[in-house]
């Protein structure tokens, strides 16, 4: 026992030492001397985490954090930056400072998860943004084939962000990632599965903890709930509650006359009030409109011949807000005594849903 403890005094100390902190040894080409560059992250503290100053386009930032999360590097002068998933590490950052989004980072696990997320998202938001673009354009698509090719991509990133958890469950990036595909995917048992694959010191970590948060907005308004009630203005000012319609099936459903994937969806929700509204079926269109004339317009173009409410409030639209509406269309189907049975019904969705509770002919 005394010869294993001479042993072990006699090794390195940097062998026992566990890091305590960040070291960013960075070298940019061109970077002139005197240069500060800073490390922060706005939402997290005012001011930077750590700074420094080049020399001979080198520089090093040094400092600590309690845990892995998202900052960026940048100089004064410079209107780029380069986001860096920062953990306690020891980290080099090499390339040109014209090009500080592009600049090659080593030495840090985390970040390596950060750049296997941008590998395979990037590409797919890209080609989303693409397509929402030309919907929002009003492209024709008077068979759909754009729209379907829209939900093709939503699929894709749903079935990249299922692989991602479970490949990178103890990752400190990956509660970040399931946030952003949030945006796209509206399934809130689809994102908590997700999270509740992930390591427990992952959940309980800063993107863990805003996640967690975002799964328990995102349950108002589930499926098997009761539907929250709201009363707004019809066209002619007159109140009407969503409590009114109990009774019927429902279609709660959530445009605008300035949304274009709306405008391209609304034919689909004629078509469905026409062939249903004899069967204990109607809808109840909620605009997130700011003005009357427009809202007004829209109804009469788009043939919407059910009830319309809106305070024209945009997105401060207080019945949205209740039923955390973050993108339209959007729509909640409501059972004769109120319950939330579906959500999210487009296209050919909404008919075989409705089919399968009221009976097609």
């Amino acid at each position: 026992m005394i010869r294993l403890l001479l042993i072990l005094l006699l090794l390195p100390a940097s062998l026992f030492a566990q890091q305590k902190g960040f070291v960013i040894n960075g070298s940019l080409s061109g970077l002139p001397d005197n240069t500060e560059l800073l490390l922060q992250n706005e939402e997290l503290a005012p001011g930077p985490l750590a700074k420094a100053v080049s020399k001979g386009g080198k520089f090093i930032l040094k400092g600590a954090v309690k845990e892995p999360n998202l900052y960026y590097v940048t100089f004064k002068g410079s209107k780029q930056k380069l986001y860096l998933f920062l953990d306690n590490s020891k980290i080099s950052l090499s390339g040109n400072k014209d090009s500080l989004p592009y600049v090659k980072v080593a030495g840090s696990a985390t970040h390596d998860d950060f750049g296997k997320f941008n590998q395979v998202f990037n590409p797919l938001f890209g080609k989303l943004s693409a397509l929402a673009q030309k919907l929002n354009s009003g492209s024709p698509d008077p068979e759909g084939k754009l729209m379907a090719e829209y939900q093709a991509a939503v699929e894709q990133v749903k079935a990249a962000s299922d692989e991602f958890a479970i490949a990178q469950k103890s990752s400190w990036v990956t509660p970040f990632a399931i946030l952003v595909v949030m945006q796209v995917d509206n399934d809130i048992v689809n994102t908590e599965k997700r999270f509740m694959q992930l390591d427990e010191p992952v959940k309980d970590g800063y993107f863990g903890k805003m996640l967690k948060n975002a799964i328990d907005d995102g349950k108002v308004g589930a499926v098997g709930t009761d539907a929250i009630e709201f009363v707004q203005n019809d066209t002619s000012g007159v109140p009407v509650a969503l409590s009114s319609f109990r009774g019927k099936y429902v279609l709660i459903d959530f445009w605008a006359s300035w949304c274009k994937p709306c405008r391209v969806e609304n034919p689909n929700v004629v078509n469905a009030f026409n062939r249903f509204s004899n069967k204990n079926f109607t809808v109840l269109g909620v605009s997130l409109d700011r003005a009357k004339e427009p809202w007004l317009q829209a109804i009469k173009d788009d043939n919407l011949a059910w009830t319309q409410v809106s305070d024209l409030k945009f997105w401060n639209n207080e019945a949205a807000a209740k039923y955390k509406v973050q993108g339209i269309p959007q729509n909640f189907l409501i059972d004769p005594n109120g319950k939330i049975i579906a959500k999210n019904l487009r296209g050919d969705a909404l008919h075989s849903k409705l089919c399968e509770i009221l009976g097609c002919n």
